[in-house]
């Protein structure tokens, strides 16, 4: 089994009740943080993990919603850590220069800490890989693969399979549709998908917000994804604009009325048991 919570299901749209996109994957004694959009540490917090228990950050691109708190992450995860143990952030070409910026920018307080605690003698040990596809991840049972999606003129981004104990669960990331996530989701047993509501947004007087049809999935966009792909569940996050209370169902039946599989949709902390 794998276990996925929705830390943060909001977006730039700034709604005081979602944190910025992330996703929290538990497979068997392994957790990878998927994207660190704002607030991502305080969400997890309430599920009783902090930095120092992530095995990895798993980023699909490099738009600022999404990596928002990388500097918390690192941070947090280095003063919260007692024995040296480097962070794995894994993503697509490009990360490794805003890794080095965020720890630049860091630089003041780096040297703060070290000057204040004598036990720490070194800045924060970050291990940055790059990738656009491929294996990216083989240990302890947990195998990840990635491939390129669409979300241009983002690019590269990359979506992640993570598979463990005979369970496979897909985070497409923002994309719309592409063969190669379509390839990449195949015969997995959920999706976990951003979700852009464009019959709403396309009513919207700004033409910058309305430019953000052109490179997401709509709900439909992501359910013929994954109906496509024949996955058993799809999990929507990332909502624009946010759901209105009450409105989710209007939300599960613009995507069942395309996709006849299980249907998740929630609120952060959200969490669907797979597998």
């Amino acid at each position: 089994m794998i276990e996925v919570t929705l830390l943060g299901t909001g977006s730039p749209m700034v709604d005081p009740n979602r944190a910025g996109p992330s996703t929290l994957i538990q497979a068997g004694d392994q957790r990878f943080l998927v994207d660190c959009g704002r607030g991502v540490l305080m969400r997890a917090a309430a599920l009783g993990v902090g930095a120092a228990n992530v095995t990895a950050l798993l980023l699909t691109h490099l738009h600022s919603d999404h990596i928002t708190d990388l500097s918390d992450v690192i941070t947090t995860r280095w003063v919260t850590t007692f024995t040296r143990t480097p962070l794995t952030v894994i993503g697509p070409p490009g990360t490794s220069a805003v890794v080095d910026a965020t720890l630049s920018a860091l630089a003041p307080d780096i040297g703060y800490r070290i000057a204040h605690h004598a036990d720490i003698t070194e800045p924060p040990a970050v291990e940055v890989h790059e990738f656009t596809d491929g294996v990216v991840w083989d240990q302890g049972g947990v195998k990840i693969l990635t491939a390129r999606t669409d979300h241009r003129p983002v690019e590269p981004t990359i979506g992640f399979r993570i598979e463990f104990d005979g369970t496979a669960v897909v985070l497409a990331g923002d994309s719309v549709p592409c063969a190669s996530l379509d390839a990449l989701a195949t015969g997995a047993d959920a999706l976990v998908h951003t979700a852009i509501r464009k019959d709403l947004v396309e009513r919207l007087p700004q033409q910058r917000i309305r430019d953000i049809l052109d490179y997401h999935s709509s709900v439909q966009d992501a359910a013929a994804t994954a109906a496509r792909a024949g996955v058993g569940t799809l999990v929507l996050t990332h909502y624009v604009p946010p759901p209105a209370p009450g409105q989710e169902q209007d939300w599960l039946a613009l995507a069942a009325a395309v996709f006849d599989g299980r249907i998740e949709l929630g609120d952060d902390l959200h969490r669907v048991e797979v597998g």
